[in-house]
């Protein structure tokens, strides 16, 4: 018999820069994971919508205000520390200097992605910017 984990929600920024980039920041130090690469966000708070917790994760981590945030994709992770529902949005716009706030790293990246390690719920995400793009090469390195 499998116990079903309860569902973390996740607000996830995919910022898109105007040439196509996209921002992607490491896993903070201390935190599961550290070091991987992955788009921004994290925990949704009781109360709060996607956009709401997408807004204040920026806010908190790298130090912008977003403009609107366009549900993409939903996904689903086990992870062994925790099961997830990521909720991707799409931002391309944005005011603020970035700052990483958490001691982070940031990447303006593209395909295929040059940083390495991957966070495996970012993978998915990689596939869908190609099948979009028209990309048909390796969405990141191993």
């Amino acid at each position: 018999m499998t116990e079903e984990r309860e569902i973390t929600e996740v607000a996830v920024g995919v910022l898109v820069a105007p040439d196509g980039r996209f921002l992607l920041t490491t896993r903070p130090p201390g935190k599961v994971y550290a070091g991987y690469w992955e788009f921004p966000g994290g925990k949704v708070e009781p109360g709060e919508s996607i956009e709401q917790a997408l807004a204040r994760e920026l806010r908190e981590e790298i130090g912008i205000a977003i403009g609107t945030a366009h549900p993409w994709q939903v996904l689903v992770m086990d992870y062994p520390h925790a099961r997830v529902r990521l909720n991707f949005c799409k931002v391309f716009d944005w005011t603020g200097e970035f700052q990483m706030l958490e001691g982070q790293q940031m990447a303006w990246a593209e395909l295929p992605v040059q940083q390495k390690p991957v966070l495996p719920g970012t993978i998915p995400v990689l596939q869908w910017f190609a099948a979009e793009r028209g990309h048909a090469g390796p969405t990141h390195l191993d």
